[in-house]
Formats: C-alpha cells, structure tokens, sequence
C-alpha cells in the first residue's frame, strides 16, 4: 500500500462506529497487514500475540494497541509504556483509545499524537513505518497534504464517471483547470483570502440540492463572479450570493465557467474536501501528489512521488543559497551591502525546465524570501512588500496540469511568506487581483529555446501570453525581462535511459547532440537537459545544476557527454556523489542519484560532497571535479583492448544462444547417464551467474567437432542438437541463423582452460564490499553471464578481489540500476597497478590463497552468504583486509585512509599510465 491508500482505509476506518474489540485489527489492516497476519494476532497463541495487557493486542517490531473505558486513555497509554511486553517485543509504538479520545506514542522518539478520536486520521503520517514506509520527517509530517490529494482523487474519479467526456483529450485541460480553482477556493476560503467569512464550501453546501442536480451550476456561478469586477458584476447578472466573493483575476478564472455535473457521491466528497484545515497546505509537497491525479498512468502510485526538502536543498544550497547566506554573513548590520544583497536577489532567476508542479521553484522561492525578510529585519523595515517577484521563478513542464499547480504552488506560497514576514492583514490586503503575468511555460523543454524563457539581458526575445493560466503548448510566452540579473538553472528531469525511450524522445536527444556526436543514441535523456544548460551558459551569465542519474557519470556515457560539455567552458562546480532517496512508497523505494553543478566561472575551490553513514553529508573542497565525480583533472576513461601491463587477458565467457537445450539439471544429467553411460564424455559443468553466486548446479552439452556424429548418436543428444537447429534457423536475430550449421556447440566459444579459470560476474549487488572472483578448474565451462582470465596466474585475483578494484568499477563501469556492470575492457584493461615485482606477485599469490582458504573453511555456504555485509565471516574478511593491506602498501607504502583516496590516487596512475611512451589511449583530457 501506499501512503493515499493508507490514508483511505485510515479515514474510512474513523467515520465506522467505534467497535472497541475490533479497532486494533483494523487499526493494522488499515496499515496493509495482510489477513492471515490479523489470523494469528486474532488467535493470540504463543508469540504471535504476547501482550501482558488484558485485552490489548500487541504486534512484534510494530505496535502495542489497547482499548479501553471512557476516560481511561491516558492511563492505559502509561501502561501500554511500563509494559515489559512492549519492551520484549520492541514495539516502534504504544497506542490507546477509548473511542473518544485517541493517544499514542513512537517510543524511539517521544513524539506523541493525542486527538479526538474523529481527529486521528489527521496524524496517520506518523504511523507510515508500520507500513513500512521509512522516508524523511517532512513526509512523514505532511499528512495533511496526502488526505487532501486521496480526497480530490476520489473526486477527480467521481466527477469522470458522470462527465465521460471531461476524461477524453479534448476536454482533459478543462477538467485539470477546473481541480485547480478548486484547490485555490479551498485555500483561499481558510486562509480569509475570502473575507467576511464566506465560505465557498458552505454557501455550495446551502445553494444547491441534495439531490446535486444543480450543484454544477452553483460552483459555475461562483467562478463567474472570480473573475468578473466588482464595477461590473451587476450587468453581468451576478447572483446575490455568489456578488459576496472578491474578483480573484489572473487568469484563474477567466474561460468558459462551465463546471461538470455532479452526483450525489461527488458533491459528498466536495463538501467533506472543504471542510480540511487548507491552511496546513504545504505547496512544495502538495504539488508533487496532486499532479498525479489528474494523470492516468501516475494515478496507481498516487502519492508516491515526491522529492523531498532536504534533497532539494543538496541542489539549490551549493547553486546559490548559501552564496547568498555567506553574503548576509559578511553584511552583518552593515545597511548598505544589506542594501546590495536585496537588490541583487531580487534580479535573480530560478529556472527549472522540467519543472514539474514546481517543487524546486517553491522551496527557492521560500528560502530567498527568509533570507529577504532577515534583510528587512536587520534594516527595521519589516512591513516592506518583498522585491523578489515570482515572475522570477520561471519553468518549462511538458503537461499543463502540472504547470497550472507550479503556478498555483507559487501563488499560495508566496502568500504564505507574506503572511509569515508581514502578518496577515498586510498579506491579505495585496494577495488580489492576481496577477495576469506568465511565468510557467507549458512545453517540451527539449525543443523549446531556452533563451526564450530567460532572455539574456538586451536582446529582445519576447513572447507574450493570454494570462496566467492559460497558454498554449510549446509556445515560449514571457512578456518581461529582468536586466542585470543572474540565472540558476535547477531541476530533477526525467531519466529514462536509452532502452526505454521513445521514437520522439530519441528525435529530442538527437535534435541536441546529432550534430555533435555519432555516439548520442548511448545517452540517458537526462543528458539532453544537461547538454542545454551548458548551451545557454554560453549565452548567459548563469549556473545550472541537476539531480541525475549517476549512470551519465559512468561507463559508455562519459566520453560520449562529458567532452561536449566542457568544451562549452563549463566545469562541474559541485556535486554530490551516487546516494539513494525514498520516496512515499514502502519499504524504501527509491532511485540512486547524483547531483551534478554546472558553471563556466567555477570558483576555484569546487565543493564535492559523498553521503556518510548517518544519512549526511561530508564536504570536501577539491580544485576539480571531473566526470567521474573525483577529485582530479578531466580526464576520460577509454576502453583498452588489453591490459598493458602482463596481466591476464579477461575475456568473456561462452554464449550458447540454444534455446535451453544444452542444459541439463542435476537430476536430468543423472537419468541421462544412467540410460546412457557413454553421454558423460559430452556434459560438463556450467557455470553462470547464479550458479557462481549461489551455488546452483547445472551443467550442459559440450561437444567437438569430430566427436559431433558419435554423441548424436545418443537419442537424447540428438534430439536436444536438432531442436537447436531449428530454433537458430528460425531466429529472428539475423546473427544468429548461421549457427544453426553448428548446433552441436555453443554460438560463441571463447576460450577453454587448459588447467583452471578466474571468474568474475557480469553484474554483482552494489551491497557487497568487495567483488566476487572464483577459482574453476578446467572443466567447468564459463558462461557469458561471466568473464573469465583462462589460466591466469593467482595473483590476479588478489587485484580483483580488492578494495581498489571494486571501488574503481564502481566508477569508471556502467551500472545495472545501481548493481555493478563490470567490462572487461574498461574496468580491467584500464585497472592502474603499479609495476609489479616478483616478490609482489608472490606476496599477493598468498593473499588470494588465503581467501580462497577462508572460503572453503565454510562450504558449502554460497558467495552470496559468503558476500552478505551483514554475515561474512571473520576469517574471510580479515583474509581481504590483508589482500588490502599488501596491496595497498604496493600503491602509496600504506592504507588508504577512504575511497576517496583511493580514487584519487587511480585517477592519477592512470593519467600517467595512459601517457607514456606506446600507450595506445594518449587521448588529450576532455576530448571525444
């Protein structure tokens, strides 16, 4: 479930009459507990339900909920706290109620929740991790904004099952317009923006009929009054009730009044919407749920999209906010530069282009408003209107109702800040009319010139608009300028990456980058926003930055986009390496990102930050940051045929392209051999990637040439070769058809061990310290799920086993969302190793040995239980932490002190490596 669906059950579960027996069920079915799990706590045998409370129901790990008598809550809480079950059990917390008040408690942090019982789905935020739902705080905290997006859904769904055609293409703006006055009344009718207390969910709930029948008509009229002047009301035929309500303007309510007819259900639901505390609406949050209402395709993970402040906050801090915070710093009371730094601030521009329902836009626009409003505090001028405008905040969306809730995010939170920073009377009495001006611009960001969004100062390129909400698709539409200021390009574009784009998305990547490069079809999309914001630095006096996908700063991608980019005169200025956020989805769905900054007049100490174990983050300053995001100059990893130095040749392992039918299961090969002995001379042992990381067993046909007539002689044999045949004949991959003329032996052969193999996975999990390397004999075939170094010496193991090498593919290589992708040819051809003497190689031989050793202490456990960080036995760690050592010491004659060093240092022995005399990769830094 996710966190709208809980907030359903949660609400529905508050308008039943209270069952004191059965709330602690439902409570948990509420929070998606499955039916059997409510079985047994119902059963209350064993452990399953150990509460020491009469009556009380008690879920390990989770939850220790009692009912109780009237009056009795917070008593019964006190117990459910001095419970010893509660503290055996580790419950996360205590719950009581009595079915008129509601009490509880998160027993790791004292936060407590006491309502009415009516009350409590208001707080259901603070019961989301016995969902599962760990995410941060402010999530966590925003329970209002998530009742308020799950009840405008059940309305949005509602209102299209009577106005079919309110849910086609046609009419699909006027709907989403439509969601939008509603939100602004909702807000507008509990924040007094509509004085003398009219309410528009209470005069819709007197004028219309129960019946609904006219409650289209109602609504409609109260827009038509929005957005008719009060001089003019009366010869419009205003009607009394609806004349009582301000002229809002700005393009809110200007169009067609016509609203979509309402159900009984629908017209519920309005009236039930109206009655949520609007003035808890949190603009940077609410957009980001709200805009998947109106989407089909978000609408089944309703809520669960959403970029938290925090994570904002790694994009827009080092942009520009804490400039502009050092600066407050530096002024002290000082009124003069406190003079400069407003006038400065309010001529600068936030630009996101894929802006979204603008979440970015919002928390910048609120954070430079605190810093203006210390300003004004410092120079006793707090009752000054704000000089930072929101036609400051500009950004591109590609669906207009996204763009309609930017805008209507900006609208609310600027009023908020004025309330805030001048008090209520102030706010209100400057909040109307709107403002007609056009800020959001809906289009597709990849064609649209964005110099036509932010003219550069004096060129002229101006566009105009109708008003505020409404504006054509892909037509730029800013009618103002802002001279002298500068602009920060901010934003979290989407990242499909080149498997999964479409026709269109793929003519947007080329329309950027064909004439640049013939490799731009390798590209993540993300690039192309990346690549634009360079393009319009040139033009401008600007700084950009992204939440990307770290696979652009890995693998295939650098050479292809990093090289174009610098070339521009634009240098990562910052950036916060590879990190995990969640989202409001449970068990800690997520996305691994880096954050990547952008200028071409980069200070000259560049701040790159890594997330450290308490979810923070550890600064450091470097003199540059290159593509890979490590400290070092911009040098680009190419692939190498080989490696240059005597190391094995890592080649991959055998495809066999068949369909299935070389393969056999443990119990195949027994029947096959004891039917027919003589078949064991043609079956070997296979090894892919699950039988290297988990112990499977399988094995498969392996058949010469000469020996090809003898085993089809063997029924089974030639069954399983002539079905091969058939399937190659008939692929549809072009490639493969000519090897049904072999379909006795693998499409590809690479290589066969003449005394053993060392294997490495393909893909391996990014949670193990190390990466898995295996010692085969030679008759184990190696399959290309694998790479294989056939009768490598030992000590290459050693290098592959270690702290260094894994930290390096975890760099230079592709990832498989964030698995590690490992190459042959760009992460082991292009491993730094220091020239390697004899004794080395010798010492390192013994390193590998021992690993080997330690694992085979442990047989039959897996590499995957050997691996697991959380259970790898002490013996093998500490055989790895000598491999480390030695090694190591071989690099710089002692530990790494992180992997930071350690990239550090590769970085710099590969620039050496690549640059003496018969390197074959002596390309200059930066070049394609």
């Amino acid at each position: 479930m996710n966190a709208v669906e809980i907030e359903e059950a949660v609400s529905a579960l508050a308008e039943q009459p209270f069952d004191a027996e059965e709330f602690p069920y439902l409570f948990l079915l509420a929070f998606g507990n499955k039916d059997t799990t409510i079985k047994r706590l119902r059963a209350a045998k064993g452990s399953t339900n150990a509460s020491d409370i009469p009556g009380a129901v008690l879920q390990r790990n989770n939850i220790h909920i009692a009912t109780c008598q009237p009056g009795e809550v917070t008593r019964t809480l006190t117990a459910l706290r001095d419970s010893p079950a509660t503290s055996k059990a580790k419950a996360k917390f205590i719950l009581a109620t009595d079915g008129e008040t509601f009490e509880a408690e998160e027993l790791d942090t004292g936060e407590t929740v006491a309502c009415a019982y009516t009350d409590f789905p208001n707080h259901f935020g603070a019961f989301l991790p016995l969902a599962g739902i760990t995410t941060v705080k402010q999530i966590r905290e925003s329970s209002f904004d998530i009742r308020a997006t799950s009840k405008l859904n059940r309305l949005y769904v509602e209102l299209l099952k009577d106005n079919l055609d309110w849910g086609t293409a046609d009419r699909r703006h006027d709907m989403n317009h439509f969601m939008a006055r509603l939100i602004f009344c909702f807000f507008a009718e509990d924040t007094d923006i509509f004085q003398d207390g009219h309410s528009f969910t209470n005069t819709v709930d007197t004028m219309t009929e129960r019946d609904s029948s006219n409650t289209h008509e109602v609504i409609g009229e109260l827009f038509r009054a929005m957005n008719t002047p009060t001089a003019e009301r009366k010869k419009a035929g205003i009607a009394r009730y609806a004349d009582r309500f301000p002229y809002v303007n700005g393009g809110l309510f200007s169009g067609s009044p016509e609203v979509p007819r309402f159900s009984k259900i629908a017209r519920s639901y309005l009236i039930h919407i109206g009655t949520l505390d609007w003035t808890k609406i949190n603009p940077d949050i609410f957009g980001s749920m709200i805009q998947a209402v109106a989407d089909d395709e978000e609408r089944g993970a309703l809520g669960m999209h959403y970029t938290s402040v925090p994570n904002i906050l790694k994009v827009l801090n080092p942009l520009f906010l804490d400039d502009l915070r050092a600066r407050l710093d530096e002024a002290g009371d000082n009124a003069r530069m406190l003079l400069n730094l407003r006038k400065r601030m309010a001529r600068i521009r936030v630009f996101d282009p894929a802006c979204g329902s603008g979440n970015f836009l919002v928390i910048a626009y609120k954070e430079m408003r605190a810093i203006e409003a210390e300003i004004n505090r410092l120079r006793g001028e707090t009752d000054r209107p704000s000089e930072i405008p929101l036609t400051n905040f500009r950004g591109i969306e590609l669906r207009d109702f996204p763009a309609e809730i930017a805008r209507l995010a900006l609208i609310i939170a600027e009023f908020q800040c004025d309330v805030l920073y001048r008090g209520q009377k102030l706010a209100l009495a400057e909040f109307l009319p709107l403002n007609a001006e056009n800020w959001i611009t809906c289009g597709n960001a990849l064609r649209l010139d964005w110099l036509s969004i932010c003219p550069p100062t004096g060129t002229g390129v101006k566009y105009s608009a109708d008003d505020l909400f409404h504006s054509p698709l892909d037509q730029p539409h800013i009618d103002f300028e802002n001279e002298g200021g500068e602009t920060y390009i901010c934003g979290n574009p989407p990242y499909l990456g080149s498997t999964w784009q479409d026709e269109a998305q793929k003519g947007e990547l080329e329309s950027i980058f064909g004439h640049r490069t013939k490799s731009w079809k390798s590209l993540d999309y993300v690039a192309g926003w990346f690549m634009k914001a360079a393009d319009y630095g040139t033009k401008t006096n600007a700084g950009a930055a992204f939440v990307s996908t770290n696979s652009i700063c890995q693998g295939q991608q650098v050479p292809i986009l990093w090289p174009l980019i610098f070339r521009t005169g634009h240098e990562i200025s910052f950036a916060h390496t590879s990190f995990k956020w969640a989202n409001l989805a449970s068990n800690k769905a997520g996305v691994t990102v880096a954050i990547i900054g952008l200028s071409n007049h980069a200070s000259k100490a560049r701040r790159l930050y890594r997330p450290s174990d308490d979810g923070t983050s550890i600064v450091k300053e470097v003199e540059n940051i290159n593509a890979y995001l490590v400290p070092g100059s911009d040098i680009i990893i190419s692939p190498l045929s080989k490696p240059q130095d005597g190391r094995g040749l890592m080649e991959w392992g055998n495809k066999p392209t068949d369909g299935g039918n070389f393969f056999f299961t443990s119990d195949e090969r027994r029947e096959l051999l004891n039917k027919y002995p003589s078949a064991e001379k043609y079956i070997k042992r296979f090894l892919g990637a699950q039988e290297f990381i988990r112990g499977e067993s399988r094995y498969c046909l392996w058949i010469n040439d000469k020996d090809r007539i003898s085993a089809e002689e063997i029924p089974e044999i030639g069954k399983r070769i002539e079905a091969v045949s058939k399937m190659r004949a008939e692929s549809k991959a072009l490639e493969t058809r000519p090897a049904a003329n072999f379909p006795h032996r693998f499409r590809q052969i690479q290589s066969v061990a003449q005394k053993s193999s060392l294997v490495v996975a393909r893909v391996s999990s990014e949670n193990r310290y190390y990466l898995p390397i295996g010692l085969e004999g030679h008759d184990t075939i190696i399959g290309d799920r694998n790479f294989a170094l056939y009768d490598a010496q030992l000590w290459n193991m050693a290098l592959i086993a270690s702290r260094l090498h894994i930290v390096w593919i975890g760099t230079v290589c592709v990832r498989m969302r964030t698995d590690y992708s490992y190459s042959n040819t760009l992460g082991w051809n292009t491993f730094p190793v220091p020239k390697l003497t004899d004794k080395m190689k010798a010492d390192l031989t013994r390193c590998a040995e021992d690993i080997l050793l330690a694992r085979e202490a442990h047989f039959p456990a897996t590499i995957a239980e050997l691996y697991d960080p959380e259970e790898m036995p002490a013996d093998l760690r500490e055989a790895h932490d000598r491999n480390d050592e030695v090694l190591e010491r071989i690099y710089i004659g002692r530990r790494f002190r992180n992997d930071t060093e350690r990239l550090e240092k590769l970085f710099d022995l590969y620039t050496k490596m690549t640059a003496r005399p018969g390197s074959k990769n002596k390309k200059k830094a930066g070049a394609a």
